[in-house]
């Protein structure tokens, strides 16, 4: 059986966006298209028997049925001139979808409202008028943001939709910048930020009454996600950041009458979300879910990402466990989640009676190709901690040989490598190469205090991979210890350059969508203004000396390392500059340097980017190791 090849990237099938009513279950399959280097998607239904084809449109997505079930509301983009996200109501039993009305800037979130005679839509608009020719005028941060492109100026706002006459009318104020809604006793609540500027942190729980919003929070927290109880008190998803970004996202029973925060999660230190890696990921919908009682939510459990419920008492219980990563879930006669693992690409299940069933085979295509499993295996890390670690031999293995390898660092840092597919890693075993992958201080999974590394980049995360290299090394001698390469991207990529620059056991790097400098990192990104000083301290001009201790680019006369840069254009999360000033330098130093600039792409490119480009990326990749360590 061969391995996996870089296109097969193409034969993926991206399963998700679930929605249940009843016994019948909605859901979008997206497909990567390399001929036409796009993706598309369409609607399945399931009716608790079987699985067909409920749309035929190539950008059908988004689904959500009506509150009797009859109609499913769906976004498209059907008009072959439109650039507008169009939206859709199709019958449940079958016919002709019938075009609403469409939105300039896209949809991000829709429902119905309860009597089913209305759709609420959340979408961008433009709170100020722009000039008429092409100059930027910009008074507020942040001014763009990563796969948006230019957002100044805007704000998310909710429209209602009539979904007889598709007449739509704006029902929240320009100044709030809308993300979670939900009805509830004939009443829009929904989450939204105040002062993305001042405040970046901060997102609070609102009620429209009437045509008041009202604020129902206190404007501490970065509320997730939420759901309204008859009682007039809320269940929240919230981040209360006591710990800023690193703090754990959790359960909560909130009471708006008296202020009280009741953290229902208490007996488990863990991500109230999926924050696992995978570059084959369908599209996610795992929102909170009442019922009997009982609060379902995803959580990330060290390498794993699991399907929880607790009640209201604190009691928690694992429902959907294993080696897996559960990514989307709903709940109408039964639970209905997608999920995934290392060898397994996402499918669709059900849950009933405590008994899990797979209902789609989308992906069966995999079982044709041999794959490396993933061995796991514990370091004990020098100040004493346990690091989660594994390790990928070559397919084809063969006892006796010593291979390359490769040491894979995940972004975040507050995320996690897992029971989760990664096309990435099955490339290069299969092209003959080991991959070692760990979960070091800063991850997520492992609680807070082992995920909190402010202020102390480069230092104990640091000792980690290296310990878990010299784990990997003492354990498998099949590894050639000369030749070790070591790539990542995002934080995975400012840890490739900061290994570079402190050391030369490595053979060889490709660092991608990387930080080389926090000083440039503050003033040119996205969430920069906010992101440094929570993770480094301070801003640069009140803690100037660690920002730049803490920036790769000021240990750019030490690296040796024959280095990639892989970077996207568009990249607001990790601008273009991270690079440029990384090559820039190395060349000027007559160092072993070359840099690939992906166009219109951005900080998802390994992810989400255009089909060719993925491809083009992972040859790159593949090619810098194949030519350095063979």
């Amino acid at each position: 059986m061969k391995g996996l090849e870089i296109k097969d990237l193409e034969k993926f099938k991206l399963v998700g966006n679930l929605d249940a009513h009843g016994k019948k279950l909605v859901f979008q399959v997206t497909e990567i298209n390399l001929q036409e280097n796009d993706y598309f998607s369409k609607l399945y239904l399931y009716d608790g028997r079987k699985v067909k084809p409920f749309t035929a449109g190539k950008k059908d997505a988004n689904p959500r049925f009506s509150p009797d079930g009859k109609l499913v509301a769906f976004t498209s983009k059907r008009e072959k001139e439109s650039k507008e996200a169009e939206l859709y109501v199709i019958p449940t039993d079958g016919g002709e979808a019938k075009l609403l009305t469409k939105f300039k800037y896209g949809i991000t979130d829709l429902r119905f409202t309860e009597d089913g005679k209305s759709i609420a839509v959340v979408t961008p608009i433009d709170v100020e008028k722009k000039g008429k020719d092409d100059v930027h005028i910009i008074k507020e941060i942040p001014f763009w943001f990563n796969g948006l492109g230019w957002v100044y100026g805007k704000r998310n706002v909710v429209y209602l939709v009539d979904v007889e006459t598709g007449r739509k009318r704006r029902l929240t104020p320009k100044n709030l910048h809308v993300s979670t809604i939900r009805f509830h006793g004939g009443k829009l609540y929904f989450t939204a930020q105040e002062d993305r500027e001042k405040r970046p942190m901060i997102s609070d729980l609102y009620v429209l009454e009437g045509r008041k919003v009202k604020r129902l929070t206190l404007g501490k927290w970065r509320i997730l996600d939420f759901v309204p109880l008859d009682d007039g008190t809320f269940i929240l998803k919230a981040n209360t950041l006591e710990r800023g970004i690193p703090t754990n996202a959790h359960i909560y029973h909130y009471n708006p009458k008296t202020g009280e925060l009741r953290k229902l999660t208490n007996s488990l230190d863990r991500t109230a979300y999926n924050s696992l890696n995978s570059d084959v990921r369908g599209p996610q919908r795992a929102e909170l879910v009442f019922k009997d009682s009982w609060v379902y939510y995803v959580a990330t459990d060290g390498p794993r990402a699991n399907l929880f419920r607790v009640n209201l008492e604190g009691k928690i219980e694992r429902i959907v466990g294993g080696d897996k990563s559960v990514e989307s879930f709903s709940i109408g006669d039964y639970i209905a989640f997608t999920a995934q693992d290392a060898v397994t690409p996402l499918e669709l299940y059900v849950l009933r009676d405590g008994k899990e069933k797979r209902v789609t085979n989308f992906n069966g295509w995999i079982r044709e190709y041999s794959l490396s499993k993933p061995e796991h295996f514990k370091v004990r890390a020098s100040d004493g901690a346990e690091i989660d670690a594994w390790i990928m031999k070559p397919v084809g293995f063969k006892p006796g040989k010593k291979y390359p390898a490769v040491l894979e660092i995940h972004g975040g840092p507050k995320t996690a490598y897992g029971y989760a597919f990664m096309h990435e890693f099955h490339v290069l075993t299969a092209k003959g190469f080991v991959v070692i992958f760990s979960n070091p201080r800063g991850s997520d999974g492992y609680g807070e205090e082992f995920a909190d590394i402010r202020g102390r980049y480069g230092e104990r995360d640091y000792q980690d991979l290296m310990e878990v290299v010299d784990e990997a090394l003492k354990r498998f001698d099949f590894i050639d210890a000369e030749r070790i390469g070591v790539t990542g991207g995002s934080y995975g990529g400012f840890m490739t350059n900061w290994i570079v620059g402190h050391t030369n056991r490595f053979k060889a790097a490709v660092t991608q969508r990387s930080i080389s400098n926090w000083v440039s990192f503050f003033g040119t990104t996205d969430i920069g203004y906010y992101f440094a000083p929570d993770q480094i301290g301070g801003d640069p001009w009140s803690n100037t000396q660690a920002y730049w201790d803490k920036s790769p680019l000021k240990y750019a006369p030490n690296i040796e390392t024959p280095l990639l840069i892989i970077h996207s254009m568009e990249d607001y999360r990790c601008w273009l500059p991270e690079a440029l000033q990384l090559f820039t330098a190395l060349r000027h130093l007559g160092k072993t340097v070359e840099l690939a600039i992906f166009p219109g792409e951005n900080h998802d490119l390994s992810r989400s980017g255009k089909p060719k480009h993925r491809v083009r990326r992972l040859e790159l990749i593949v090619g810098w190791m194949e030519k350095w360590l063979r």
